[in-house]
């Protein structure tokens, strides 16, 4: 029975090779290659007016220096109230977000009551603190609850920042940059919105990993107003005199032509 018991798989992941990786790098004499993790493109920010939250996020999903999605969408529903832009591995903050999402509606369900923010955060920063960074998820957290607006940061390792303003991303320091140089106290929703639309503006123009529309979500108490694809992707550009070139502008050497007989019927099947 004890040997039974040990064969049962757990439940997680394995960190077996942790120390094995961390040896390999220490002693690579030989000058091989070692893996390095893959680096993730996004814009995320959050900013807390008046009367609420807002959260904004860039729509562009990469996959190493291939764009792979132009308009996805990187702000996730966790409750009525408590929205969160995602930045990282695209299928982690989906996962994690959902199931906190799951988690949230049981503990509505079971209390009768609205969720807490702090909630929501406390959840999360649990849950990956578990894993020691290795699920690849960065969120800024907000919602507006019995306490008054609140935004929060989730760091992949579980650390949590509370703030009025958030960036996470690789262009969380432009849209920073942005936040310090225009953000004020009580600010009114238009004016939230568009320091929002700038910041992740920012990120958009000046990294590589961020691009394409700006997504926003403004969150108040009773009521969340989404505004998808709010500022779009400048067209690319096409010339006006498009080249042409004649048949036969460009030489080749030789010409082969081959004859090609097809069969149907009972020889093809053979």
């Amino acid at each position: 029975l004890a040997m039974a018991s040990s064969q049962i798989p757990m439940g997680g992941f394995s960190f077996d090779l942790c120390k094995r990786n961390a040896w390999l790098e220490a002693n690579n004499s030989n000058g091989a290659i070692i893996k390095k993790a893959k680096k993730t493109g996004t814009t995320i920010a959050g900013i807390v007016f008046k009367d609420g939250v807002v959260l904004g996020a860039d729509t562009r999903a990469t996959e190493g220096p291939i764009v792979a999605d132009k308009n996805c969408n990187k702000i996730h529903y966790l409750a009525p109230n408590i929205f969160c832009g995602g930045a990282g591995t695209s299928a982690d903050c989906e996962n994690v977000t959902e199931m906190i999402s799951s988690q949230l509606t049981l503990h509505r369900l079971n209390t009768g009551r609205e969720c807490r923010v702090a909630t929501a955060v406390t959840m999360i920063s649990q849950y990956l603190f578990r894993y020691q960074g290795y699920i690849s998820t960065a969120l800024i957290v907000g919602g507006v609850d019995c306490t008054g607006p609140s935004l929060f940061s989730v760091h992949p390792h579980g650390s949590v920042d509370q703030l009025p303003f958030q960036t996470m991303g690789s262009g969380s320091l432009c849209a920073m940059a942005v936040f310090e140089a225009g953000f004020q106290d009580n600010l009114e929703q238009d004016n939230a919105v568009s320091l929002v639309r700038a910041a992740i503006t920012s990120g958009i123009e000046n990294d590589l990993g961020s691009g394409s529309n700006v997504d926003i979500t403004v969150v108040k108490l009773g009521s969340v107003e989404r505004f998808r694809n709010i500022d779009k992707t400048a067209p690319k550009y096409k010339s006006k005199n498009p080249l042409s070139y004649a048949k036969g502008t460009t030489s080749f050497f030789e010409e082969v032509t081959s004859k090609i007989e097809i069969t149907e019927g009972e020889a093809m099947e053979q």
